[in-house]
C-alpha cells in the first residue's frame, strides 16, 4: 500500500533524476514525435512523456505496482521576442532540481539566477492540484507553464 508521503519521496526523486537533470536523464524519442523519460524503483515507476520544442505539452504519469496512482499535465512555452531559449530552459532546469518535497508539482515559490526569476503558484496538495509557473527578467515574463494534477484511480 502506498501513502501521500511515500509518493512525494518519490516524485522528488524521479523528477530531480529525469528531466531536471539536464542531459543526464535517458530519453527516447518515439515515432510519434513525443519524448518520454522514464524513471523506476522498487514498486515505483515514473513515465514523462511530452511533445515540443516550443510550446512544449505533456503528462507525467506515476504508477505503484504497476497501476497508475498518479497524473499531472503541463504546457508551457517561451515568448516568442526570446532569441536564446536555451538560457530559459537553464533556469527551468535549476529551478526545478529545488522541487520541495511538501508540494513536488514543478519548481519552489521562488527562484533567483542571476537577473532572472522564477515564480511558481499553485494550490492543492499531492492528491489534486494546479498551478502556473513563470519566468520574468527585469519584470518582463519571458515564459509561463501551466500544470494540473493529482491521484487517479482511488475509488474502487
Amino acid at each position: 500500500m502506498f501513502n501521500k508521503s511515500s509518493l512525494c519521496k518519490f516524485l522528488v526523486e524521479a523528477k530531480k533524476a529525469t528531466y531536471a537533470s539536464g542531459n543526464q536523464s535517458i530519453k527516447k524519442i518515439n515515432p510519434d514525435k513525443s519524448t518520454t523519460i522514464v524513471y523506476k524503483i522498487g514498486d515505483w515507476k515514473y513515465h514523462d512523456n511530452y511533445f515540443g520544442g516550443e510550446p512544449y505539452g505533456g503528462r507525467e504519469v506515476v504508477f505503484y505496482k504497476n497501476n497508475p496512482l498518479y497524473i499531472m499535465t503541463y504546457y508551457g512555452s517561451v515568448d516568442s521576442k526570446v532569441k536564446n531559449i536555451d538560457n530559459i530552459y537553464t533556469v527551468l532546469m535549476n529551478a526545478l532540481k529545488l522541487i520541495p518535497l511538501e508540494h513536488p508539482f514543478r519548481g519552489p515559490k521562488k527562484y533567483t539566477e542571476d537577473e532572472y526569476v522564477y515564480t511558481n503558484k499553485f494550490k492543492g496538495k499531492v492528491d489534486k492540484f494546479s498551478g502556473n509557473e513563470k519566468i520574468s527578467k527585469n519584470g518582463a515574463i519571458l515564459y509561463k507553464a501551466s500544470y494540473m494534477g493529482g491521484l487517479v484511480n482511488q475509488r474502487k
